[in-house]
């Protein structure tokens, strides 16, 4: 009985400790800080923020004394931005969650897991039970061999031959709506990090990606692409999908077509770098030579969408695990090395996926009324993109999840 006890004790400690973020009930107020609101093109200087409970209360820009009671966070001219969106990441773990926290991470696009791990995520941001990073799910990708995937639902087991006639893929996207996804993640090509995978061969055509478009849209629900090959993007644009995912091979033709409806472009560049590294997360000569000839014309396109107005959303197709170091700042990063101003990368990652992903009433951007999603970074990203890879304080939905302000 005693030794039950000290495990229930155990467990009760460990779970506090490392699932439960940190609450204040009193109202905490940054002082002396730069704000980088992510639309204005230079910093608001020596501001004061208040935020009490989930949300951003007020913001001054005069002298003024903070609200009694509050805690008081000193930013010391530091520089204070809106947390990063990250459109295009595959978080499954409470660990990843974490890492993807403590990078500056508050709001999270899941573009597919192997089950319904990020809708529980979701629910366990929503109810308080973790800092963040917000998710909007898409849980188990649309496509024609669902693989271990297949042991997250019984319903499931019916597919087991593969998803590919019309009842197929609308059973499919039927089963994975039920389960309260935010966004329907599918795919036109085949994977360019898999050894005996090609990303310019066909797995779907544009009818089949009509009828899974079709089967989310009787539920509001939009779709995500994931697609290398012109003719698997010009597929999933004429299929009528809301964002692309890589884009490598599109054409301009097919990038003047998605400018024209509207559809943004995730493409995800430092993961596809990772592809030519040695030692990075993939790690074999063979996609080191693929990643070598993919990398170059995904950075064209991005310079091409840049010029032609595609809007260009940061995406760091990461699961945030322990040996990745992809993060939203590279991407940043090299997206101001194509030719972005260090304001139009920024906004990739705030304001703009914030705004395509229907978010602007809920973060993105310091504004009174949203929520209080927050970095702190020491150095003017406006002029040093580079300063988003050194985050020395989190917040997120008015919970602090990283203070290294003043070590």
């Amino acid at each position: 009985m005693k030794f039950f006890i000290f495990r229930l004790l155990l467990f009760v400690f460990f779970f506090s400790t490392i699932v439960l973020p940190q609450q204040h009930s009193a109202k905490i107020t940054f002082i002396n800080a730069n704000i980088v609101n992510g639309y204005q093109k230079e910093p608001i200087e020596n501001a004061m923020v208040v935020v009490s409970g989930r949300k951003i209360e007020r913001i001054e820009t005069k002298t003024s004394d903070p609200p009694k009671n509050s805690i008081i966070i000193d930013v010391q001219g530091r520089y204070l931005l809106p947390g990063l969106i990250d459109s295009h990441a595959h978080l499954g773990s409470l660990s990843d969650a974490r890492r993807a926290l403590k990078s500056g991470i508050t709001t999270v696009r899941s573009a597919s897991v192997n089950s319904f791990k990020d809708i529980v995520l979701r629910e366990m941001v929503q109810k308080g039970i973790l800092a963040g990073p917000d998710i909007l799910a898409s849980s188990i990708f649309i496509q024609p061999d669902l693989g271990e995937a297949i042991l997250s639902d019984g319903e499931l087991i019916t597919l087991h031959k593969g998803v590919n006639s019309p009842e197929e893929l609308r059973r499919l996207v039927r089963i994975v709506l039920d389960h309260g996804v935010d966004w329907i993640k599918t795919r036109a090509n085949e994977r360019a990090g898999i050894l005996d995978q090609d990303p310019r061969r066909l797995v779907y055509t544009r009818e089949q990606l009509q009828i899974i478009v079709e089967e989310a849209a009787k539920r509001g629900v939009p779709v995500m692409c994931h697609a290398h090959s012109e003719e698997g993007v010009r597929a999933a644009v004429e299929a009528g999908v809301q964002s692309i995912e890589h884009g490598t091979f599109a054409s301009e033709n097919t990038l003047a077509l998605m400018k024209e409806k509207g559809i943004f472009l995730v493409p995800t560049y430092s993961e596809m770098f990772d592809l030519t590294q040695p030692f990075g997360e993939y790690n074999h000569p063979v996609l080191q030579i693929r990643g070598l000839h993919m990398a170059p014309r995904v950075a064209r396109n991005i310079q091409r969408a840049h010029k032609m107005g595609v809007r260009l959303v940061a995406g760091g197709d990461t699961g945030y695990e322990s040996h990745e170091i992809a993060r939203i700042g590279i991407e940043l990063n090299e997206f101001v090395r194509l030719g972005l101003s260090p304001l139009e990368a920024l906004q990739s990652a705030t304001t703009l996926s914030a705004q395509v992903l229907g978010l602007s009433n809920k973060t993105g951007t310091i504004q009174e009324g949203l929520e209080a999603d927050l970095i702190v970074v020491g150095e003017n990203p406006l002029e040093n993109i580079w300063a988003l890879h050194d985050i020395l304080f989190v917040m997120s939905n008015g919970q602090i999840a990283l203070n290294h302000l003043h070590p």
